[in-house]
C-alpha cells in the first residue's frame, strides 16, 4: 500500500511541474484536472495525508482549476437604461440532441471515430463503446472468421486476466486500493492502430474484444486454407490453427499444432481470404459424427475429414459424391442415392491417381482407411454456395498426381 502511495505522489508533482506553460488543448486541460479530482477523492479515502493539502503542487492544481472553471464560463455585457446586466452565453453541443439522433450520428462513424468521441465526456464515453454500435463492426470485419470456439477463447481470456488482476484491482483481501480507485477513474488505453481510445480493460465488451484482436494481443482459433503458403501437400484443404493479426500488413500469423512428431509449424502473411471461422464445434482430433450421410446425392459438395495417421489431428477436404462404376450416370436412371456405398471423388488429382476416389459404408461409417492412404473420417455436406464456391477459388492451375 505504501509503495502505491509513494508512486501516486510522485507522479502528481512530476505531472505538476513538467507540463510546458503554454495553453493546453480542452482535452489536455480536462486530462490535467482529473488529477485534482482524484486528489480531493483521496483525502476522502486517506484522512491522514490532508497535512499535504497545502503543498505547493495542490495549491497550483486548484489555481488551475478555478481559471479553467471561467474559461468555460463566458460571459456577454449589455447595457440598457445606464444599468448593466450579465448574462451567460453558450454554444451548441452535440451533447444537446436527443438521445436518438446521437445514437444515429455515433452509428455511421468508424471505430477510430466512435473511439475520438469516446474521450470527449463521460456520457459520450458510454454511448461510444455500448455493445449496441459495435456489434455492426465487430460483425462487418471479423464475423467471418470469429466463430464460437473464437468466443469461448476470448471469454476464457478475460476470465484468466481477471483473475490474476484480482489482487491488485481489489478482489482478494488488502487488495491494491489505490490502483482499483485509480484504474476505475482513469483507464485510457492506446489503440496501437493508430488511434485512441477510453476502454475499460480486461471486460466482456464487444470493443474490448475488437480492440484485442486489432492490436493483436490475442490468439484466437479459426481455419486456413491450403496452409503453409500453398503447400503441394495441403491443396484443398483447410487446417485448424490459432491467428493472430498484424494491422500494419493487414494479414495474420497462424500457428499450426504439431502433426505427430513434428513442432509446431509457423506461417507469416496469411490473407483474410484464406481464413474462415471452425464450421463444427469439433475438436480436431476427434471423429466428427455425420449426420448427412443419408441424403448425399451424385454431385453433392462435401468436406471430409482426413489425417495421415492417428497421431496427426484432422483437417477439411474437399470433394464431391460421384456415381458408381455399375451407373452411367443418366439422371433418369441412377439409383446410387439408394445404394449402401458412397463414392467420393477428388478431382484435384489426376484420374488413376489414388487419392482420386474413395469409397465408404453409407449406413455405418466411422474412420476408414490406413497407414498408406490416411485415414476419413465425419463428412458435412455443403449446402452453401459462398462455401462451395469459398473451395473452389483454391482450386490449382494444374490437375496434381
Amino acid at each position: 500500500m505504501l509503495i502505491y502511495f509513494v508512486t501516486f505522489i510522485s507522479f502528481m508533482i512530476f505531472y505538476t511541474y513538467t507540463l510546458p506553460s503554454k495553453p493546453l488543448l480542452s482535452w489536455a486541460s480536462e486530462m490535467r484536472l482529473l488529477s485534482l479530482y482524484i486528489w480531493e477523492d483521496l483525502l476522502i479515502l486517506f484522512p491522514y495525508i490532508k497535512f499535504l493539502k497545502s503543498s505547493p503542487f495542490h495549491r497550483k492544481m486548484t489555481s488551475n482549476m478555478t481559471k479553467k472553471k471561467k474559461v468555460n464560463k463566458p460571459k456577454t455585457y449589455t447595457s440598457e437604461n445606464y444599468e448593466t446586466t450579465t448574462t451567460t452565453s453558450t454554444s451548441p453541443s452535440i451533447l444537446d440532441l436527443p438521445d436518438l439522433a446521437l445514437e444515429s450520428i455515433l452509428e455511421k462513424l468508424e471505430p477510430a471515430d466512435l473511439c475520438t468521441m469516446a474521450c470527449v465526456s463521460t456520457y459520450l464515453n458510454d454511448i461510444s463503446l455500448s455493445d449496441f454500435l459495435w456489434k455492426r463492426h465487430m460483425k462487418e470485419k471479423w464475423g467471418r472468421i470469429i466463430g464460437p470456439d473464437a468466443q469461448r477463447a476470448w471469454e476464457s481470456h478475460i476470465a484468466t486476466q481477471k483473475e490474476s488482476n484480482n489482487y491488485f484491482f481489489g478482489g482478494g483481501e488488502g487488495g491494491g486500493f489505490v490502483l482499483r480507485y485509480l484504474a476505475k477513474m482513469w483507464h485510457v488505453v492506446v489503440f496501437e492502430s493508430s488511434f485512441t481510445c477510453t476502454i475499460k480493460s480486461c471486460d466482456g465488451s464487444i470493443v474490448s474484444f475488437y480492440r484485442a484482436l486489432e492490436t493483436g494481443k490475442f490468439w484466437f482459433p479459426a481455419q486456413v486454407f491450403n496452409r503453409e503458403n500453398g503447400h503441394v501437400g495441403f491443396i484443398m484443404s483447410c487446417y485448424d490453427a490459432e491467428l493472430c493479426y498484424d494491422s500494419r500488413t493487414n494479414t495474420f500469423e497462424a500457428r499450426y499444432p504439431p502433426h505427430g512428431t513434428r513442432a509446431m509449424t509457423a506461417e507469416s502473411g496469411v490473407t483474410w481470404e484464406r481464413l474462415r471461422a471452425t464450421p463444427v464445434d469439433n475438436s480436431p482430433h476427434d471423429l466428427l459424427i455425420s449426420d448427412s450421410l443419408k441424403n448425399l446425392h451424385p454431385k453433392d459438395h462435401i468436406e471430409i475429414q482426413w489425417r495421415r495417421n492417428k497421431e496427426f489431428p484432422y483437417g477439411w477436404w474437399y470433394g464431391v459424391i460421384n456415381h458408381l462404376e455399375s451407373c452411367d450416370g443418366n439422371a433418369t436412371y441412377c439409383q446410387c442415392h439408394k445404394s449402401d456405398t458412397l463414392v467420393l471423388e477428388f478431382k484435384q488429382y489426376a484420374p488413376g491417381s489414388r487419392w482420386r476416389h474413395m469409397t465408404i459404408d453409407r449406413n455405418d461409417h466411422r474412420e476408414e482407411g490406413n497407414e498408406t492412404g490416411g485415414f476419413y473420417g465425419g463428412i458435412k455436406k455443403l449446402y452453401n454456395k459462398d462455401d462451395i464456391s469459398m473451395w473452389q477459388e483454391f482450386w490449382p492451375a494444374g490437375i496434381l498426381e
